[in-house]
């Protein structure tokens, strides 16, 4: 845990939190900022800053419970779809530097954007520059 970690706090019982769900290593609770009715955070109880932090066996638990809880709160929430993501570094809009799983519920009409939306503008890039990148992921991956 990390002394100066709002998430971390709220693990250890420091700050409330609206729980929804609960086991040895993940927490799901409502954003106190939501985007939308339903809103949820699923994190890790051990503090991980990003997502590559996360150990195989925390990740598949992590995830494993944002795949399991989203269909759940849609149909708590009566939502119509849901936007599931992660924002991992501060480039992409995470404001707490603890890994965290979003499950926004989304209704008909809501005036909400697709996933897509977040990136701003597409990049124009050519078969050559999308093989380039395709190799240069798979070389970083091989390592």
């Amino acid at each position: 845990m990390s002394d100066d970690c709002i998430f971390c706090s709220i693990v250890a019982g420091d700050i409330p939190a609206r729980t929804v769900y609960e086991t040895d290593s993940v927490l799901a609770f409502l954003d106190a900022n939501p985007l939308a009715r339903g809103h949820t955070l699923v994190i890790p109880k051990s503090h991980a800053h990003h997502v590559g932090d996360l150990d195989a066996d925390l990740a598949s638990d992590l995830f494993g419970a944002a795949a399991s809880l989203t269909p759940e709160i849609q149909a708590a929430v009566g939502a119509d779809g849901a936007n599931v993501g992660v924002n991992d570094g501060e480039a992409a809009g995470q404001e707490i530097p603890h890994v965290h799983v979003h499950v926004v519920p989304r209704f008909e009409g809501d005036g909400g954007a697709a996933i897509h939306a977040v990136a701003g503008g597409r990049p124009d890039l050519s078969n050559d520059e999308l093989d380039a990148v395709a190799d240069e992921v798979a070389a970083a991956i091989d390592g």
